[in-house]
Protein backbone atom coordinates (compact mmCIF):
# COMPACT_ATOMS: atom_id res chain seq x y z
CA UNK A 1 0.00 0.00 0.00
CA UNK A 2 1.30 3.41 -0.94
CA UNK A 3 2.20 5.74 1.94
CA UNK A 4 -0.33 8.45 0.86
CA UNK A 5 -3.16 5.89 0.82
CA UNK A 6 -2.12 4.56 4.23
CA UNK A 7 -2.08 8.05 5.75
CA UNK A 8 -5.55 8.75 4.37
CA UNK A 9 -6.85 5.46 5.76
CA UNK A 10 -5.42 6.12 9.21
CA UNK A 11 -6.98 9.60 9.27
CA UNK A 12 -10.38 8.20 8.26
CA UNK A 13 -10.23 5.63 11.06
CA UNK A 14 -9.32 8.33 13.59
CA UNK A 15 -12.37 10.57 12.97
CA UNK A 16 -14.38 10.94 16.17
CA UNK A 17 -11.43 10.44 18.51
CA UNK A 18 -8.84 12.95 17.36
CA UNK A 19 -8.14 15.46 14.64
CA UNK A 20 -5.36 14.70 12.18
CA UNK A 21 -2.44 17.10 12.12
CA UNK A 22 -3.58 18.83 8.99
CA UNK A 23 -3.94 22.60 9.08
CA UNK A 24 -5.91 22.48 5.83
CA UNK A 25 -8.71 20.62 7.62
CA UNK A 26 -11.11 23.25 9.00
CA UNK A 27 -12.14 23.06 12.64
CA UNK A 28 -15.91 22.39 12.75
CA UNK A 29 -18.18 24.62 14.88
CA UNK A 30 -21.88 23.77 14.98
CA UNK A 31 -24.70 26.23 14.37
CA UNK A 32 -28.03 24.77 15.51
CA UNK A 33 -30.72 27.40 14.94
CA UNK A 34 -34.19 27.59 13.39
CA UNK A 35 -34.22 27.74 9.60
CA UNK A 36 -37.80 26.53 9.15
CA UNK A 37 -41.15 27.05 11.00
CA UNK A 38 -42.35 30.41 12.27
CA UNK A 39 -39.22 30.60 14.45
CA UNK A 40 -37.16 30.98 11.27
CA UNK A 41 -38.09 34.67 11.33
CA UNK A 42 -35.56 34.87 14.16
CA UNK A 43 -33.26 32.06 13.11
CA UNK A 44 -32.49 33.48 9.68
CA UNK A 45 -30.98 36.55 11.36
CA UNK A 46 -28.80 34.20 13.39
CA UNK A 47 -27.63 32.33 10.30
CA UNK A 48 -26.57 35.66 8.76
CA UNK A 49 -24.61 36.63 11.88
CA UNK A 50 -22.81 33.29 11.94
CA UNK A 51 -21.85 33.51 8.27
CA UNK A 52 -20.52 37.05 8.62
CA UNK A 53 -18.42 35.88 11.58
CA UNK A 54 -17.08 32.89 9.64
CA UNK A 55 -16.00 35.13 6.79
CA UNK A 56 -14.52 37.79 9.07
CA UNK A 57 -12.50 35.60 11.43
CA UNK A 58 -11.19 33.24 8.75
CA UNK A 59 -10.03 36.31 6.80
CA UNK A 60 -8.18 37.34 9.96
CA UNK A 61 -6.31 34.06 10.40
CA UNK A 62 -8.92 31.68 11.78
CA UNK A 63 -7.61 29.75 14.79
CA UNK A 64 -3.96 30.83 14.77
CA UNK A 65 -3.70 30.05 11.08
CA UNK A 66 -6.13 27.12 10.95
CA UNK A 67 -9.48 27.88 9.32
CA UNK A 68 -12.76 26.90 10.93
CA UNK A 69 -15.97 25.81 9.22
CA UNK A 70 -19.51 26.34 10.43
CA UNK A 71 -21.75 23.28 10.23
CA UNK A 72 -25.42 24.30 10.06
CA UNK A 73 -28.28 22.21 11.36
CA UNK A 74 -31.92 23.30 11.30
CA UNK A 75 -33.60 23.04 14.70
CA UNK A 76 -37.03 24.00 13.41
CA UNK A 77 -39.32 25.53 15.99
CA UNK A 78 -39.79 22.71 18.49
CA UNK A 79 -37.85 20.72 21.07
CA UNK A 80 -37.59 17.56 18.99
CA UNK A 81 -35.98 19.47 16.14
CA UNK A 82 -33.44 21.04 18.47
CA UNK A 83 -32.54 17.70 20.06
CA UNK A 84 -32.07 16.04 16.67
CA UNK A 85 -29.98 18.97 15.44
CA UNK A 86 -27.68 18.82 18.46
CA UNK A 87 -27.29 15.04 18.22
CA UNK A 88 -26.26 15.30 14.57
CA UNK A 89 -23.76 18.07 15.28
CA UNK A 90 -22.22 16.15 18.19
CA UNK A 91 -22.14 12.59 16.91
CA UNK A 92 -22.07 12.88 13.12
CA UNK A 93 -20.37 16.21 12.47
CA UNK A 94 -17.93 16.02 15.41
CA UNK A 95 -18.11 19.75 16.16
CA UNK A 96 -15.99 21.28 18.90
CA UNK A 97 -18.94 23.33 20.19
CA UNK A 98 -22.44 24.50 19.29
CA UNK A 99 -24.03 27.92 18.85
CA UNK A 100 -27.77 27.54 19.47
CA UNK A 101 -30.62 26.87 19.73
CA UNK A 102 -32.87 29.81 18.82
CA UNK A 103 -35.49 29.46 21.56
CA UNK A 104 -35.09 29.05 25.32
CA UNK A 105 -37.86 26.45 25.13
CA UNK A 106 -35.60 24.41 22.86
CA UNK A 107 -32.56 25.02 25.04
CA UNK A 108 -34.14 23.34 28.05
CA UNK A 109 -34.49 20.16 25.96
CA UNK A 110 -31.42 20.22 23.68
CA UNK A 111 -28.76 21.71 25.95
CA UNK A 112 -28.81 18.72 28.33
CA UNK A 113 -27.93 16.52 25.33
CA UNK A 114 -24.79 18.56 24.70
CA UNK A 115 -24.00 18.81 28.40
CA UNK A 116 -24.06 15.03 28.82
CA UNK A 117 -21.75 14.70 25.81
CA UNK A 118 -19.48 17.40 27.28
CA UNK A 119 -19.84 19.66 24.25
CA UNK A 120 -19.78 23.44 24.91
CA UNK A 121 -22.95 25.33 23.98
CA UNK A 122 -23.40 29.09 23.60
CA UNK A 123 -26.99 30.31 23.30
CA UNK A 124 -27.27 33.30 20.95
CA UNK A 125 -30.86 34.15 21.92
CA UNK A 126 -31.73 32.12 25.02
CA UNK A 127 -32.68 34.69 27.65
CA UNK A 128 -35.02 32.74 29.94
CA UNK A 129 -34.17 32.28 33.59
CA UNK A 130 -32.19 29.12 34.31
CA UNK A 131 -30.53 28.46 30.94
CA UNK A 132 -26.88 28.69 32.11
CA UNK A 133 -27.74 26.49 35.08
CA UNK A 134 -28.67 23.58 32.78
CA UNK A 135 -25.12 22.28 33.07
CA UNK A 136 -21.42 23.10 33.21
CA UNK A 137 -21.07 23.01 29.41
CA UNK A 138 -23.93 25.46 28.79
CA UNK A 139 -23.51 29.22 28.43
CA UNK A 140 -25.06 32.14 26.58
CA UNK A 141 -24.14 35.46 24.99
CA UNK A 142 -27.73 36.70 25.20
CA UNK A 143 -28.31 38.77 28.32
CA UNK A 144 -31.06 37.43 30.62
CA UNK A 145 -34.49 38.90 30.17
CA UNK A 146 -34.56 40.04 33.80
CA UNK A 147 -31.82 42.56 32.98
CA UNK A 148 -32.94 43.71 29.52
CA UNK A 149 -36.75 43.82 29.57
CA UNK A 150 -37.32 46.42 32.35
CA UNK A 151 -35.56 49.08 30.27
CA UNK A 152 -38.47 49.21 27.83
CA UNK A 153 -40.98 49.75 30.62
CA UNK A 154 -38.91 52.61 32.02
CA UNK A 155 -38.83 54.23 28.58
CA UNK A 156 -42.59 53.87 28.17
CA UNK A 157 -43.21 55.60 31.49
CA UNK A 158 -40.75 58.33 30.52
CA UNK A 159 -42.69 58.98 27.31
CA UNK A 160 -46.13 58.53 28.89
CA UNK A 161 -46.00 59.68 32.56
CA UNK A 162 -49.71 59.03 33.05
CA UNK A 163 -49.46 55.24 32.72
CA UNK A 164 -51.30 53.50 35.57
CA UNK A 165 -53.07 50.43 34.19
CA UNK A 166 -51.19 47.80 32.20
CA UNK A 167 -52.20 44.80 30.08
CA UNK A 168 -49.71 41.93 29.93
CA UNK A 169 -50.10 39.37 27.15
CA UNK A 170 -47.78 36.38 26.63
CA UNK A 171 -47.34 33.04 24.87
CA UNK A 172 -47.84 30.51 27.63
CA UNK A 173 -46.44 27.55 25.65
CA UNK A 174 -42.97 29.08 25.29
CA UNK A 175 -40.44 29.08 28.15
CA UNK A 176 -38.79 32.33 27.10
CA UNK A 177 -42.02 34.29 26.81
CA UNK A 178 -43.30 32.93 30.10
CA UNK A 179 -40.04 33.96 31.77
CA UNK A 180 -40.00 37.36 30.08
CA UNK A 181 -43.61 38.03 31.01
CA UNK A 182 -42.83 37.19 34.62
CA UNK A 183 -40.11 39.83 34.58
CA UNK A 184 -42.45 42.39 33.06
CA UNK A 185 -45.11 41.63 35.66
CA UNK A 186 -42.64 42.01 38.53
CA UNK A 187 -41.35 45.30 37.10
CA UNK A 188 -44.86 46.67 36.62
CA UNK A 189 -45.64 45.99 40.28
CA UNK A 190 -42.33 47.41 41.53
CA UNK A 191 -43.08 50.64 39.67
CA UNK A 192 -46.41 50.94 41.43
CA UNK A 193 -48.51 50.21 38.36
CA UNK A 194 -51.57 47.96 38.15
CA UNK A 195 -51.85 44.87 35.98
CA UNK A 196 -55.43 45.39 34.84
CA UNK A 197 -55.56 42.24 32.70
CA UNK A 198 -53.27 39.25 32.15
CA UNK A 199 -53.89 37.43 28.88
CA UNK A 200 -52.37 34.19 27.62
CA UNK A 201 -52.10 32.79 24.10
CA UNK A 202 -50.24 30.15 22.08
CA UNK A 203 -47.40 30.76 19.64
CA UNK A 204 -49.52 28.98 17.03
CA UNK A 205 -52.52 31.31 17.46
CA UNK A 206 -53.64 33.64 14.69
CA UNK A 207 -56.92 34.99 16.12
CA UNK A 208 -56.56 37.18 19.21
CA UNK A 209 -60.08 38.57 19.39
CA UNK A 210 -60.72 37.41 22.96
CA UNK A 211 -57.42 38.77 24.27
CA UNK A 212 -57.84 42.14 22.54
CA UNK A 213 -61.43 42.43 23.76
CA UNK A 214 -60.19 41.94 27.32
CA UNK A 215 -57.53 44.62 26.87
CA UNK A 216 -60.03 47.11 25.50
CA UNK A 217 -62.48 46.30 28.27
CA UNK A 218 -59.82 46.93 30.93
CA UNK A 219 -59.19 50.44 29.55
CA UNK A 220 -55.41 50.13 29.97
CA UNK A 221 -52.73 52.76 29.40
CA UNK A 222 -50.04 50.33 28.19
CA UNK A 223 -49.92 46.90 26.55
CA UNK A 224 -46.94 44.56 26.91
CA UNK A 225 -46.66 41.69 24.41
CA UNK A 226 -44.32 38.72 24.91
CA UNK A 227 -44.56 36.45 21.89
CA UNK A 228 -42.65 35.30 18.85
CA UNK A 229 -42.48 37.17 15.56
CA UNK A 230 -45.56 35.72 13.86
CA UNK A 231 -47.96 35.49 16.80
CA UNK A 232 -46.66 38.64 18.52
CA UNK A 233 -46.81 40.64 15.31
CA UNK A 234 -50.35 39.49 14.59
CA UNK A 235 -51.41 40.33 18.15
CA UNK A 236 -50.04 43.87 17.80
CA UNK A 237 -51.83 44.23 14.46
CA UNK A 238 -55.16 43.12 15.92
CA UNK A 239 -54.76 45.36 18.96
CA UNK A 240 -54.49 48.38 16.67
CA UNK A 241 -57.16 47.25 14.22
CA UNK A 242 -59.68 46.78 17.03
CA UNK A 243 -59.06 50.23 18.46
CA UNK A 244 -56.26 50.14 21.04
CA UNK A 245 -54.40 53.46 20.76
CA UNK A 246 -51.98 53.37 23.71
CA UNK A 247 -48.26 52.55 23.77
CA UNK A 248 -47.07 48.98 23.18
CA UNK A 249 -43.95 47.27 24.50
CA UNK A 250 -42.73 44.25 22.56
CA UNK A 251 -40.64 41.51 24.09
CA UNK A 252 -37.43 40.09 22.67
CA UNK A 253 -39.34 37.78 20.32
CA UNK A 254 -40.54 40.86 18.41
CA UNK A 255 -37.00 42.19 18.18
CA UNK A 256 -36.61 41.59 14.45
CA UNK A 257 -37.40 43.44 11.24
CA UNK A 258 -39.12 40.24 10.16
CA UNK A 259 -42.20 41.37 12.10
CA UNK A 260 -42.66 44.28 9.66
CA UNK A 261 -44.47 42.15 7.05
CA UNK A 262 -46.59 40.67 9.85
CA UNK A 263 -47.98 43.79 11.53
CA UNK A 264 -47.16 46.27 8.74
CA UNK A 265 -48.01 49.88 9.56
CA UNK A 266 -49.27 48.78 12.97
CA UNK A 267 -45.69 47.97 14.04
CA UNK A 268 -45.07 51.70 14.26
CA UNK A 269 -44.21 52.94 17.75
CA UNK A 270 -43.50 49.57 19.41
CA UNK A 271 -40.84 49.95 22.13
CA UNK A 272 -38.35 47.09 22.47
CA UNK A 273 -35.42 46.80 24.87
CA UNK A 274 -32.11 46.01 23.16
CA UNK A 275 -28.89 44.27 24.06
CA UNK A 276 -27.25 45.68 20.93
CA UNK A 277 -26.91 48.97 19.07
CA UNK A 278 -25.34 49.17 15.59
CA UNK A 279 -23.66 52.49 16.32
CA UNK A 280 -23.33 52.75 20.09
CA UNK A 281 -19.52 52.95 20.14
CA UNK A 282 -17.75 54.31 17.03
CA UNK A 283 -14.43 52.98 18.41
CA UNK A 284 -15.67 49.40 18.41
CA UNK A 285 -13.79 48.14 15.36
CA UNK A 286 -15.30 44.66 15.30
CA UNK A 287 -18.85 45.97 15.49
CA UNK A 288 -18.09 48.44 12.71
CA UNK A 289 -16.78 45.63 10.51
CA UNK A 290 -19.75 43.37 11.17
CA UNK A 291 -22.26 46.19 10.63
CA UNK A 292 -20.55 47.28 7.40
CA UNK A 293 -20.73 43.76 5.99
CA UNK A 294 -24.40 43.49 6.93
CA UNK A 295 -25.31 46.89 5.48
CA UNK A 296 -23.51 46.10 2.22
CA UNK A 297 -25.60 42.96 1.74
CA UNK A 298 -28.98 43.95 3.16
CA UNK A 299 -29.07 47.77 2.91
CA UNK A 300 -30.23 48.15 6.52
CA UNK A 301 -28.90 48.07 10.08
CA UNK A 302 -27.93 44.71 11.61
CA UNK A 303 -30.41 43.37 14.19
CA UNK A 304 -29.68 42.10 17.68
CA UNK A 305 -29.91 38.39 16.85
CA UNK A 306 -27.33 38.79 14.08
CA UNK A 307 -24.95 40.57 16.45
CA UNK A 308 -25.42 38.02 19.21
CA UNK A 309 -24.77 35.06 16.92
CA UNK A 310 -21.69 36.76 15.48
CA UNK A 311 -20.57 37.22 19.10
CA UNK A 312 -21.11 33.55 19.95
CA UNK A 313 -18.91 32.48 17.03
CA UNK A 314 -16.32 35.06 18.07
CA UNK A 315 -16.19 33.71 21.62
CA UNK A 316 -15.60 30.20 20.29
CA UNK A 317 -12.83 31.42 17.98
CA UNK A 318 -11.02 33.39 20.67
CA UNK A 319 -11.42 30.59 23.22
CA UNK A 320 -10.00 28.05 20.75
CA UNK A 321 -6.95 30.26 20.41
CA UNK A 322 -6.60 30.16 24.20
CA UNK A 323 -6.80 26.37 24.10
CA UNK A 324 -3.80 26.25 21.80
CA UNK A 325 -1.92 28.68 24.03
CA UNK A 326 -2.60 26.60 27.14
CA UNK A 327 -1.94 23.16 25.63
CA UNK A 328 0.87 24.40 23.36
CA UNK A 329 -0.64 22.26 20.60
CA UNK A 330 -2.73 22.91 17.53
CA UNK A 331 -6.43 22.04 17.84
CA UNK A 332 -5.87 19.54 15.02
CA UNK A 333 -3.31 17.71 17.19
CA UNK A 334 -5.62 17.23 20.16
CA UNK A 335 -8.17 14.55 20.94
CA UNK A 336 -11.69 15.88 20.26
CA UNK A 337 -12.81 15.22 23.83
CA UNK A 338 -9.83 17.20 25.12
CA UNK A 339 -10.61 20.09 22.76
CA UNK A 340 -14.18 20.28 23.99
CA UNK A 341 -13.13 20.12 27.63
CA UNK A 342 -10.47 22.81 27.34
CA UNK A 343 -12.66 24.97 25.12
CA UNK A 344 -15.38 25.02 27.76
CA UNK A 345 -12.85 26.16 30.36
CA UNK A 346 -11.37 28.90 28.21
CA UNK A 347 -14.79 30.32 27.23
CA UNK A 348 -15.18 31.34 30.86
CA UNK A 349 -11.87 33.17 31.20
CA UNK A 350 -11.11 36.78 30.38
CA UNK A 351 -13.27 39.23 28.48
CA UNK A 352 -14.17 39.79 24.83
CA UNK A 353 -14.62 42.97 22.81
CA UNK A 354 -17.58 42.07 20.61
CA UNK A 355 -20.34 43.79 18.63
CA UNK A 356 -22.24 43.81 21.94
CA UNK A 357 -19.38 45.74 23.53
CA UNK A 358 -17.21 44.31 26.28
CA UNK A 359 -18.55 41.03 27.67
CA UNK A 360 -17.40 38.14 29.80
CA UNK A 361 -18.88 34.83 30.91
CA UNK A 362 -18.81 33.70 34.53
CA UNK A 363 -18.20 30.16 35.80
CA UNK A 364 -21.84 29.25 35.12
CA UNK A 365 -21.65 30.53 31.56
CA UNK A 366 -23.79 33.59 32.24
CA UNK A 367 -22.95 36.67 30.19
CA UNK A 368 -21.92 39.91 31.87
CA UNK A 369 -22.56 42.86 29.59
CA UNK A 370 -22.05 46.56 30.22
CA UNK A 371 -24.52 48.42 27.99
CA UNK A 372 -28.20 48.10 27.05
CA UNK A 373 -30.57 50.19 24.94
CA UNK A 374 -34.18 50.80 23.94
CA UNK A 375 -35.41 51.24 20.38
CA UNK A 376 -38.71 52.32 18.85
CA UNK A 377 -39.98 50.95 15.57
CA UNK A 378 -40.50 53.63 12.93
CA UNK A 379 -42.41 52.37 9.90
CA UNK A 380 -41.99 53.99 6.50
CA UNK A 381 -44.90 55.68 4.71
CA UNK A 382 -45.49 52.56 2.62
CA UNK A 383 -46.35 50.62 5.79
CA UNK A 384 -44.19 47.70 4.69
CA UNK A 385 -40.64 48.66 5.62
CA UNK A 386 -39.20 50.44 8.63
CA UNK A 387 -36.33 50.65 11.07
CA UNK A 388 -35.41 50.65 14.75
CA UNK A 389 -34.71 54.10 16.09
CA UNK A 390 -32.45 53.92 19.13
CA UNK A 391 -33.46 56.19 21.98
CA UNK A 392 -31.14 57.98 24.37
Amino acid sequence: MKRSVLVTLLFTLSVGTAYAENVATPIPIGIGVAQTSNVALLGEEEVVGAKIAEKYFNAHGGINGTPFKLIFQDTGGDEAGAINSFQNLINRDKVVGIVGPTLSQQAFSADPVANRAKVPVLGPSNTAKGVPQIGEYVGRVSAPVAIVAPNALKQAIKEHPGIKKVAVLYAQNDAFNTSESGTFQETVKKMGLQIATLQKFQTTDTDFTSQVTAVLGANVDLAIVSGLSADGGNLVKQLRQMGYKGPIIGGNGLNTVNIFPVCGKYCDGILIAQAYSPSADPKNVINAAMAADYRAKYKKEPPQFTAQTFTAVQVFVEALKKVEAVTKKKITQLDLGKVREELNKQIRTGSYITPLGKISLDHEGEIHQENFYVAKIKMDANGKTGKYVYLK
